[in-house]
C-alpha cells in the first residue's frame, strides 16, 4: 500500500502507511475507527459524516454516544491519526480503504415497507465514491445490509468507474452496545468476505493485515461476499431468538409457579445450549435485532420461502407480545386502572451502559401506560429528556402526562408503582426503604429485568412482580 503524508500533531509530519476513511459517524463507524487508530498508529483514519452536529460532538469533550471506555480511546488518538470531519469528498479522494457505515433503517414506504432495509444511503454513498474517486479503492461494507447488496454497490461503481478499479468487501460488525470497546479489543471473530478473484483475495488480505495488528489471525475469518453479508443477519436473528424463547417460557413459569431464572440456569448447564442470552426480560431492543430479523423475513419471502419467513417473524411477534404483557400486568395489578396514577419508569435506554434508545422496550411500555391515562415519570442516567419525549410522543409533540426526572428518587416520589425497564446497576443500589416511605400505598415494583431482590423488597412492604416469577 502506498506511503502518504499526514500530520500527527501541529508542526510534526508523520508518514502513514495507509489512509482509511469511514463514511458514517454512528455507533459502528466511530468506535471501530477509533480502535483501528489506537492499534495501528501508522494508519491515518478519518471518520466523515454530513451531519455537522454529530461531527462536532465527536470533536468535543462530550461524545455523541455513551460507551464505557470509548472516551479514553478517542482522547488517545483524536488529532493524531484519528480525525472527524464533514469533508466527505476529500476523505474519499485520499483514502486507500473506504468503510461504509451509514444507516440502513427498515423501509417505511413502498415495496417491503416495515420489513425490507432502506438502502438509499448505501446507494448514495456508492454513487459519491464513483464520482469523487481518482484512484483504486477498497470499499468495505460495514453497515448491516441484506445479502447481495454488494452486487448493487459493484454495479453502480462499475457503471461510473471511468477506468478506476474498485474491490468491494463485506466486514460486518458484531459489537454489543455497552461492551463495544471490549468487543473491539478482543473480538470473538472478525469476518471479512470478498470475491474469490486475484483482486478480491488481495483486497481481503489488505484488510486482514489491518486487523491482524491486534486480533489473533485464527480469529479473522475470510469467506465469500454472500456468506459474510448473511452471517450478520443470522447472528442477530439467533441471539434474538434465544431471548424470545426464554421470554415465552417466562409466561409459562408465571402460570405454573416455576421460576424462569431457575429454569434458565438448569438448561444453560447443558453444553449444547449454554447460559448466554437466556435472561428473561421485558423484551429486547436496540438498532439491530428487530431490524435484521425483519430484513431476514423479507429476504425469505422474496426468495419464495414463506415457511422460513413465518418462523423468524414469530421471534419479533413474541418480543412485541412480551412488552404488551408487561404493561398489562402493571394495569391489572393496580386494580385494573392506572388513570391519573403516577408510574415511575426507571431506565429508558434499551440496555445498560449505552444511551441508545432505538426499539427500546421502554418506549412501548411508556406509550401503553399513557394510553391508559397514567402519569408517567421516566428516569435514565444517560438518555436526555428531549430524546425520551421525542421517542415516546414523536417529534414536536407534547403530553403533560409524560415527564422526565433528574434522579430515581425524584421519579419515584409520590408514585403508585415503579417499573424497572433497563438494568442499570444504580437501580440495584437505591434506598428502597426511603423510596417506599414516599410512595402511595400499596406500593408496587415491577422488575422488567429481574435485577432486584424481590424477597427483600416484599419484606420491606412492596408488592413485587418479576418476569417469570
Amino acid at each position: 500500500m502506498k506511503i502518504v503524508l499526514g500530520f500527527a500533531r501541529p508542526g510534526r509530519k508523520v508518514a502513514f502507511r495507509m489512509k482509511i476513511c469511514c463514511i458514517g459517524a454512528g455507533y459502528v463507524g466511530g468506535p471501530t475507527m477509533a480502535m483501528i487508530a489506537l492499534k495501528a498508529p501508522d494508519i491515518e483514519v478519518r471518520v466523515v459524516d454530513m451531519n455537522a452536529t454529530r461531527i462536532a460532538a465527536w470533536n468535543s469533550g462530550t461524545l455523541p454516544i455513551y460507551e464505557p471506555g470509548l472516551d479514553d480511546v478517542v482522547k488517545q488518538t483524536r488529532g493524531k491519526n484519528l480525525h472527524f470531519s464533514t469533508d466527505v469528498n476529500g476523505a474519499i479522494k485520499a483514502a486507500d480503504i473506504i468503510f461504509v457505515a451509514v444507516n440502513t433503517p427498515t423501509k417505511t414506504y413502498g415495496v417491503g415497507a416495515g420489513r425490507a432495509a432502506d438502502l438509499r444511503f448505501i446507494e448514495s454513498v456508492a454513487r459519491t465514491i464513483a464520482e469523487v474517486a481518482t484512484g483504486p479503492k477498497i470499499i468495505v461494507e460495514k453497515s448491516t445490509i441484506p445479502v447481495k447488496t454488494a452486487e448493487t454497490i459493484k454495479d453502480i461503481l462499475a457503471a461510473n468507474a471511468r477506468g478506476i478499479k474498485f474491490e468491494v468487501l463485506s466486514n460486518p460488525e458484531f459489537l454489543a452496545e455497552g461492551t463495544a470497546v471490549a468487543d473491539l479489543q478482543m473480538p470473538d471473530r472478525v469476518l471479512i468476505g470478498g470475491e474469490r478473484t486475484p483482486g478480491g483475495e488481495q483486497a481481503m488480505q489488505t484488510l486482514v493485515d489491518v486487523y491482524a495488528r491486534w486480533v489473533p489471525r485464527d480469529r479473522i475469518i475470510t469467506t465469500n461476499l454472500w456468506s459474510s453479508e448473511l452471517s450478520k443477519l443470522v447472528a442477530n436473528a439467533f441471539l434474538a431468538q434465544r431471548i424470545s424463547s426464554i421470554n415465552s417460557i417466562s409466561a409459562l413459569c408465571e402460570a405454573t409457579g416455576a421460576d424462569v431464572d431457575e429454569v434458565a440456569n438448569a438448561i444453560g448447564k447443558d453444553s449444547r445450549i449454554g447460559p448466554k442470552f437466556l435472561k428473561a426480560s421485558v423484551g429486547f431492543g436496540g438498532s439491530c435485532f428487530q431490524k435484521d430479523i425483519l430484513n431476514l423475513v423479507y429476504l425469505c419471502e422474496h426468495f419464495g420461502l414463506p415457511e422460513v419467513a413465518a418462523y423468524w417473524d414469530g421471534v419479533v411477534k413474541m418480543n412485541d407480545w412480551q412488552k404488551r404483557r408487561f404493561s398489562t400486568k402493571i394495569v391489572r395489578a393496580l386494580f385494573n386502572t392506572v388513570a391519573d396514577k403516577k408510574i415511575a419508569v426507571l431506565g429508558f435506554a434499551f440496555k445498560k451502559d449505552t444511551n441508545d434508545t432505538r426499539e427500546s422496550a421502554a418506549i412501548a411500555v411508556c406509550r401503553d401506560l399513557l394510553a391508559e391515562q397514567a402519569n408517567v415519570v421516566v428516569y435514565d442516567p444517560q438518555v436526555p429528556a428531549d430524546e425520551i419525549r421525542r421517542d415516546v410522543l414523536g417529534k414536536g409533540k407534547e403530553d403533560a402526562r409524560l415527564t422526565v426526572a433528574k434522579t430515581a428518587y425524584e421519579a419515584t416520589e409520590g408514585a403508585h408503582a415503579i417499573a424497572v425497564v433497563t438494568e442499570w446497576d444504580e437501580f440495584k443500589k437505591l434506598d428502597y426503604a426511603k423510596i417506599l416511605g414516599t410512595m402511595h400505598k400499596p406500593a408496587f415494583i415491577f422488575d422488567g429485568r429481574n435485577i432486584l431482590d424481590l424477597c427483600k423488597l416484599t419484606a420491606l412492604g412492596f408488592r413485587t412482580y418479576g418476569i417469570g416469577k
